[in-house]
């Protein structure tokens, strides 16, 4: 019977970027991945490296480490990640104070800067101008998140590490110690697990007995097959409704709700944003639902007409673009901050999920992890751990 040193589950960024990493420190690493095509947040994300956006020491420095990783990630996973920088649009709604809008990102690494509604037309001529009484801008990264965590499993197998699908059930257990997983196929053991898979996590810990400040959104999005408009920038609304979701969603206070299927501690919210892929598709979004039920159903036509009429109002020529509704779980915790580290109270188990900022943070991170389990000191993985 083989033993891993290490079993990741979830193929989702997280658990692609730490297999990897793993792997390159010389551990025999198994990746588990629910599905052969991936549904998950990676799957449908934006692909945005907010880089600008740290807004303490610590967020400041792993900004910088993440976008400095990113610009030779093609190179070391030898796949183009698409990576390039875009301008980030920040749209302020026709009601609300742009002057007001930009003093809230001052103290953000790189504040953006504030555009009339004119210079913002400039640069995005979709925009609708009636909508909006200025916008902000900053230089925002960007990657194909999919080609991405593909590119970092592939490199993982290629350095010897193995990659299985199945879904997992549980962990193999006995009295505090974790000695593997359970999958619908087979039993995997080994001397560590570590725990990637986004917004399932809190349900697979929980069912072990392990309980962690890990929430989920169910976000949703429409995704359009390839079109000829061509969409200059990302476009996103300045006040961001789904921080102020997560924020009410995860406090101490409602947490018991969170091992209850069938309630909604908060009211959904819509972000109207908009990105364009190089290959010429677009995802449209975003709408957000705090239901503690990770099946929970959703009316997809429903959520798309409510995307499509309000980004129809500040991208008028995309609200009616060709395309198909698509739903996933986004991973969150109660303080912006990544879950990373050992988990206290039982042997053999960690976990590396909830990130805010994900594509900027997970590839430092998961260095950082692996060098860590390797033996290596690293104050960022300590705090991180004491932090939850």
């Amino acid at each position: 019977m083989k033993t891993y040193d290490w079993i990741v589950i979830g193929g989702g960024i997280t658990g692609a970027a730490l297999s990897y990493e793993l792997t390159k420190k010389g551990f025999d690493v198994l990746l588990l991945e629910q599905y052969a095509t991936p549904q998950n947040a990676t799957r449908y994300s934006y692909g945005g490296l907010a880089y600008w956006s740290g807004t303490t020491e610590l967020t400041r420095q792993l900004c910088a480490e993440g976008i400095d990783r990113n610009r030779i990630l093609s190179q070391d996973l030898d796949i183009d990640t698409q990576f390039r920088e875009l301008d980030l649009i920040l749209t302020v709604d026709v009601d609300d104070d742009p002057e007001k809008m930009a003093a809230a990102y001052s103290h953000f690494a790189i504040p953006p800067r504030l555009l009339s509604v004119e210079e913002a037309c400039a640069i995005e001529p979709l925009l609708n101008p009636n909508a909006i009484s200025g916008a902000l801008t900053v230089k925002h990264g960007y990657i194909n998140p999919e080609i991405t965590a593909e590119g970092y499993c592939q490199a993982a197998i290629r350095a010897g590490g193995e990659r299985q699908i199945g879904r997992v059930l549980g962990f193999i257990q006995e009295g505090d110690r974790i000695l593997g997983v359970k999958t619908n196929a087979e039993t995997y053991h080994s001397a560590n697990v570590v725990v990637c898979a986004g917004g399932f996590s809190r349900q697979l810990l929980k069912d072990a007995g392990i309980s962690a400040r890990l929430y989920f959104t169910h976000a949703e999005v429409i995704e359009t097959p390839p079109v000829d408009i061509q969409l200059n920038s990302l476009v996103m609304p300045a006040q961001l409704k789904r921080f102020q979701l997560e924020a009410q969603a995860s406090t101490s206070e409602i947490d018991n709700l969170w091992d209850e299927p069938g309630h909604e501690p908060v009211p959904p919210i819509l972000d109207a944003g908009a990105v364009q892929f190089k290959d010429g598709t677009m995802r449209l979004g975003q709408i957000s639902r705090a239901l503690t039920d990770p099946s929970a159903t959703i009316d997809p036509e429903a959520s798309e007409a409510a995307i499509r009429a309000q980004l129809g109002k500040v991208l008028p020529g995309l609200g009616k673009l060709p395309g198909t509704w698509h739903h996933c779980l986004v991973a969150f915790s109660h303080n912006r901050l990544p879950l990373v580290g050992k988990l206290p109270g039982v042997e053999g188990v960690y976990i590396f999920s909830g990130f805010s900022n994900p594509l900027v943070f997970v590839p430092p991170l998961a260095q950082r992890f692996a060098a860590h389990s390797a033996g290596e000191e690293d104050p960022i993985v300590d705090r991180l751990a004491i932090a939850f």
